[in-house]
């Protein structure tokens, strides 16, 4: 990564910009401009989050916006309203008022004397979610946007639910989310208010898990905000970035397939979640440069030829051997012209007893009930991107777990880019039932990378509103695609399809262990992509550059860490994952940081209604004279007829507690 110190414009930063809202309440923001843009006007790039701008996410954002703001454009990043140094309560994701303060903000940024009237939005996560969102409202002001491992359908492509089946990160991030609310304003920002500011917000929390849980279904909360219900709403320019170890995979070519009449461009690479100026694996690549070119195009009105180039441009990867902290991913970029692309024909391998075919078999019949502790391989939805170990490790002890069908060795390579889809002729026990599929890449050695998965709640079959029980017995086919990827199994590999009746702790099992039982007919579709010389033209997107990072002292190492503990006297499988952010002092704000998280997960040995989760927060915050902690304690489980969620949370302000709560709830299972 190159730093960039000297920069075309030098560059103002204010570190504490006011917001006023209609209702009264004010918006905290941290801007960088270029030191003239109140004489010689910039367009504006703001990116709005609940991550707090002054002590959470200055490390990210100082690469960043210092860099925009050095070539010719006032940022800003926002703390959303009840988060950071803004007032007012956070009452849920992409609520009705965040998006009606983002619209609000933007319109009165336009207006500022710095501002030439043009705004962006971009951001990572939460901050791609609402800049769709926003831009779904259409505030006049609002010409671009830049979102970045976001999703378009918050039901079926967010932490939450995944195929129709409860993620395990529905809990986690509910749980991370409770310590983060509950931290304060910074008296050095907002002054003596500070406190009346976070009783207010402590008064005004929930443990948001149970909302989340009381739709398991795709209902009315969650079409409200996923823009996927009428992309047609959207009419801003679009560059949407994703990565194949995110768990937003599918965004990008959603996004290129629904917004058929806006310029849309698409840039996925191997990445998890994370920039992809710094994010693992690699390559990484010249992103900021390359959004620059995005922005001057449409923000400025200069010809970039950035919209004459390609729409989708793709990191495809070469096959690799499995490993959860790999820094590089072999491949090559490849480019389409649009998306879905013409090139790409959908090939079909057929399912056998054991077997994957071009030719189709009849007469077998395999059946799998998995056992509990199947899916520990990769018990994490999304890799952060950021070297932890959180990618899929070798699956070959859960592939041993599950159905599985290979193909021969493969006598040329095989391309692929797209959704796989899978299509199941299949019976169950059990009227609720759920699978796990994955498609692996397996070496001579017996080694097994997954390459790309989905889970799927078999009451989901037709369609996420309306679930409905299976009939023990009868026979249903279902077609369920996977993720999208690109990926070249190369010569000698064989292509795996695995199947599975558990995966934990991503997936909470169903009420009963169910026997799946799967018939002839079924099989596997590939999106087979033909090579194209064309593509080496655009394999150069440059390499990183970014501001300098902001000055901080390391005083805790962070780490993470993940076990498996498995109790062989009592039959049962503990998941652990200690993600430990260390203790960091920021000079520039004076304060240390620190935060560590723990999470749980225990299952037994053939009894799904054992499946316990567990989650285990302090956050600190301190200058002298003045130290905040936040502890937490989540819990889930569940019966057979319905989950039981509890959170605990204590506040303490110089040792002294000043809030606790203990909310407890226990909602109805809705065929989950």
């Amino acid at each position: 990564m190159s730093l960039r110190s000297k920069l075309p414009h030098p560059v103002e930063e204010i570190e504490s910009l006011v917001i006023p809202m209609a209702d009264g309440v004010h918006l905290a923001a941290r801007a960088f401009m270029p030191a003239d843009a109140t004489s010689r006007p910039v367009p504006a790039i703001i990116e709005c989050n609940p991550y707090r701008k002054r002590d959470g996410l200055i490390h990210r954002d100082t690469l960043a916006y210092p860099y925009l703001a050095g070539h010719g454009y006032a940022c800003l990043r926002i703390d959303l309203r009840g988060s950071g140094d803004s007032g007012g309560v956070i009452d849920d994701e992409y609520s009705e008022r965040e998006l009606r303060d983002l619209c609000d903000a933007i319109e009165w940024i336009a207006k500022q004397p710095w501002c030439s009237g043009r705004v962006g939005m971009t951001g990572k996560s939460w901050s791609g979610f609402n800049a769709l969102q926003v831009a779904a409202m259409r505030p006049p002001s609002l010409k671009a946007i830049v979102p970045v491992h976001a999703a378009a359908d918050r039901y079926a492509d967010d932490v939450h639910y995944m195929g129709g089946t409860f993620l395990h990160d529905n809990f986690a991030w509910a749980s991370i989310m409770y310590a983060l609310q509950a931290l304060p304003p910074d008296p050095a920002a907002v002054g003596e208010k500070w406190r009346s500011m976070w009783l207010q917000r402590l008064d005004g929390m929930e443990f948001w898990l149970r909302r989340w849980t009381e739709h398991q279904r795709r209902d009315a909360y969650w079409k409200r905000a996923s823009v996927c219900e009428d992309y047609a709403r959207i009419r801003t320019p679009i560059l949407a970035v994703g990565g194949w170890e995110d768990g937003y995979s599918n965004t990008v070519p959603m996004l290129l397939e629904g917004c058929r009449d806006i310029p849309v461009h698409g840039l996925v690479g191997p990445w998890g979640h994370n920039f992809p100026f710094n994010a693992v694996p690699g390559p990484q690549i010249g992103y900021l440069q390359y959004c620059l070119r995005w922005w001057d195009r449409w923000l400025k009105d200069e010809d970039t030829g950035i919209e004459r180039e390609p729409a989708y441009r793709v990191w495809m990867n070469d096959s690799f051997r499995p490993d959860p902290t790999a820094r590089e991913r072999a491949g090559r970029w490849i480019a389409e012209d649009r998306w879905p692309s013409p090139r790409v024909t959908m090939k079909s391998w057929h399912l056998g007893n054991g077997t994957l075919a071009i030719e189709q078999g009849s007469g077998w019949r395999r059946t799998i009930r998995s056992e509990s502790m199947t899916g520990i391989s990769n018990p994490e939805w999304c890799s952060h991107g950021d070297g932890s170990p959180d990618m899929a490790a070798d699956q070959r002890a859960d592939d041993a777990r599950s159905l599985t069908f290979d193909t021969v060795p493969l006598a040329e390579p095989v391309t692929i880019l797209g959704a796989p889809v899978v299509t199941v002729i299949l019976s169950s026990d059990k009227p609720v039932a759920k699978l796990a599929l994955r498609l692996c890449d397996v070496w001579p050695d017996g080694a097994s990378s997954r390459v790309t998965f989905m889970l799927f709640n078999l009451t989901h079959r037709n369609g996420h509103a309306n679930p409905m029980p299976l009939v023990p017995g009868e026979h249903y086919t279902v077609r369920i695609p996977l993720n999208h990827v690109a990926h070249r199994f190369l010569a000698g590999q064989r292509i795996r399809l695995a199947v599975s009746t558990q995966w934990w702790p991503m997936m909470w099992p169903a009420p009963d262990d169910a026997t799946i039982s799967l018939h002839a007919g079924s099989r596997l579709e590939l999106p087979v992509r033909p090579d194209r010389a064309e593509d080496a033209q655009w394999a150069d997107l440059g390499r990183p550059e970014t501001a300098p990072p902001v000055a901080s002292e390391t005083v805790r190492e962070g780490h993470v860490e993940y076990s498996v503990t498995r109790d062989i006297g009592k039959g049962t499988t503990m998941v652990r994952a200690l993600k430990d952010g260390g203790s960091r002092y920021l000079p520039t704000v004076d304060i240390l940081a620190d935060g560590e998280l723990e999470q749980i997960y225990t299952i037994a040995d053939g009894d799904p209604l054992s499946a316990s989760a567990e989650a285990r927060e302090t956050q600190t915050l301190s200058r002298e004279g003045w130290e905040i902690e936040i502890r937490t304690r989540t819990t889930m489980t569940a019966s057979a007829a319905a989950f039981r969620i509890a959170a605990e949370l204590d506040a303490f302000e110089n040792g002294m507690r000043v809030h606790s709560r203990d909310e407890q709830y226990t909602i109805p299972r809705d065929f989950n």
